[in-house]
């Protein structure tokens, strides 16, 4: 299992949110760039990217802010967030973004990530994110009436490199993951999992390392290695068996 630290980013500064919402944000660094070396340094071999003020508006927003992180970094990246046509995809891969994920608009047109798949093969992750099971959108402002094992099923045969679930209600409240929810989720289809949301100890970590055998093939943590409540490097060793 992977460890793979977060950068969400709103008005060029990384911040973290309560259950996304906007107007809960932490300001950690208004330095992308420098932060994401810090990743890095600490052993991330992966680094996840949100576009948080894209997610909202639907469209690229902090562009600048996701070019300085790509610079400082040598490990591949990858970028969610406003994503919603091939022309964006195009554009962050030229970008030097390796993994572009896909949410909202795989929700309302899957047609869309089974061509991005089939013209950047192995490029194309799925978010998910979902409050209470069913799937939530725009920015997480809005939930749907469509189960996330029933949307994750769309994608089979696709050719999506993994899906990253998120359950809301755990995200940035340090609660620890839905670990029940996102093993379901990788148990249902043959699609890796990336679970997100909650992840607030290495007991966690331990947790869903325990269901890596269902699917769950990496973690996203955010809040948790800003504030220290994990070590980053530790939860790498950990998952490393050192």
């Amino acid at each position: 299992m992977i460890v793979i630290p977060a950068i969400d980013l709103k008005e060029g500064k990384c911040v973290r949110l309560e259950q996304g919402l906007m107007e809960k944000d932490t300001v950690f660094n208004d330095n992308p760039g420098a932060q994401a070396k810090v990743w890095e340094d600490a052993g991330a071999e992966l680094l996840h990217i949100v576009d948080l003020d894209g997610a909202f508006a639907g469209e690229p927003k902090n562009r600048p802010a996701i070019e300085s992180i790509v610079k400082a970094l040598s490990i591949p990246t990858q970028l969610g967030g406003g994503i919603r046509d091939i022309k964006t995809i195009e554009a962050y891969l030229e970008l030097g973004i390796d993994r572009v994920i896909i949410g909202t608009a795989a929700q309302r047109n899957p047609e869309l990530v089974e061509e991005a798949c089939r013209r950047f093969p192995g490029r194309i992750v799925v978010g998910i994110d979902a409050k209470n099971g069913m799937v939530a959108v725009q920015g997480w402002a809005e939930v749907t009436g469509v189960t996330a094992i029933d949307l994750a099923k769309k994608f089979e045969g696709f050719g999506v490199s993994a899906i990253i679930y998120t359950d809301i209600s755990r995200d940035g409240m340090m609660g620890g993951p839905n670990i029940e929810a996102t093993c379901a989720l990788a148990e249902s289809m043959s699609i890796p999992v990336i679970a997100s949301g909650g992840v607030s100890t290495l007991q966690d970590i331990r947790n869903l390392m325990a269901v890596e055998k269902s699917g769950v093939t990496g973690v996203i943590t955010g809040k948790a290695i800003y504030t220290g409540a994990i070590n980053l490097a530790e939860a790498i060793a950990l998952t490393k068996g050192a």
